[in-house]
């Protein structure tokens, strides 16, 4: 009998080389993949994840190697070949599709997809009010880090806000440049919530008419926002039922004097937004009302 610690190791080597092999045969079998009929963009902390596990659901739907491929924004070097292999092989009748939230915050991915993918693949947002949004990514990312990443997990909400914008004008300059910042990626609470700038680099690289927006709250409490997905890709209605996946326990609420603040500083970012759209979101729930039980 095999030791029980070499036998681990063992076992541990093989599944390494069994996720190698099933690596490299997707990327020699990339000229046979599909590339994404559907993204994803965003935004982060407003549903993504529960979309998309609910559409790789549907039997006409096969799914990427993971939800989130970060190819346009932070993995573009790896080259579209790297990407093609993330994919499935081509079948008749099946789409697929990947769900990337960073993506619509990055600033050199819009140009990116609209050189790269075809004409064809569609692009879905979705837009989470604001001052709840921030105040989830900020708990996510402190539940992500779980204490152990300084200073960034035990800097208060109120603290995480204010240093925001001095991160914000440091990693800039370098995401312009193609590089990676992560606090660009992880610290972004507010800056995330100014949706009219990102969804018209959006619109001027890819074209409104393959954007389609939605409000990310709909999607767990009226069941006619999913359908619109479902008539946006050309699917037939999926019976499974609308997941919840992906909250963040907050330890505690923000104050409602940083929840005021929050809320004027989106005030006419939001307009910006609507008078983009043509519409306006959130309307029925209320500015900054607190989440609900099914809300992420």
């Amino acid at each position: 009998m095999e030791p029980p610690g070499r036998h681990l190791t063992l076992t541990a080597l093989c599944r390494r080389i069994g996720s190698s092999a099933r690596k490299g045969c997707r990327y020699l079998t990339a000229d046979l993949r599909q590339l994404p009929d559907f993204v994803i963009l965003g935004t982060a902390r407003g549903g993504t994840s529960s979309l998309y596990r609910w559409l790789i659901t549907h039997p006409d739907v096969s799914p990427a190697s993971k939800k989130e491929l970060h190819f346009f924004d932070v993995n573009y070097g790896r080259g579209m070949r790297w990407y093609r292999a993330q994919f499935p092989l081509r079948r008749r009748g099946k789409i697929t599709g990947e769900a990337t939230p960073y993506m619509l915050f990055h600033p050199l991915a819009p140009e990116r997809a609209a050189r790269d993918l075809p004409v064809e693949t569609k692009f879905i947002v979705l837009l989470r009010e604001p001052t709840q949004r921030a105040i989830s990514h900020y708990w996510f990312w402190r539940q992500w880090f779980k204490e152990s990443l300084e200073p960034s997990s035990t800097e208060t909400l109120e603290e995480a806000i204010e240093r925001e914008p001095a991160r914000m004008a440091s990693a800039a300059p370098r995401v312009l440049q193609g590089e990676r910042s992560l606090e660009h990626e992880w610290f972004s609470y507010a800056s995330r919530g100014a949706y009219a700038e990102q969804l018209q680099r959006w619109f001027d690289a890819v074209g409104r008419d393959r954007v389609l927006v939605l409000e990310s709250e709909k999607l767990y409490t009226d069941p006619t926002t999913s359908e619109r997905v479902l008539e946006w890709l050309g699917l037939a209605p999926n019976e499974k039922p609308y997941p919840v996946v992906n909250g963040a326990a907050r330890l505690e609420e923000a104050s409602p004097e940083l929840v005021d603040r929050l809320d004027r500083h989106f005030d006419p970012l939001n307009r910006e937004l609507f008078d983009l759209l043509g519409f306006e979101l959130w309307s029925e729930t209320g500015q900054s009302e607190s989440p609900g039980a099914g809300t992420p």
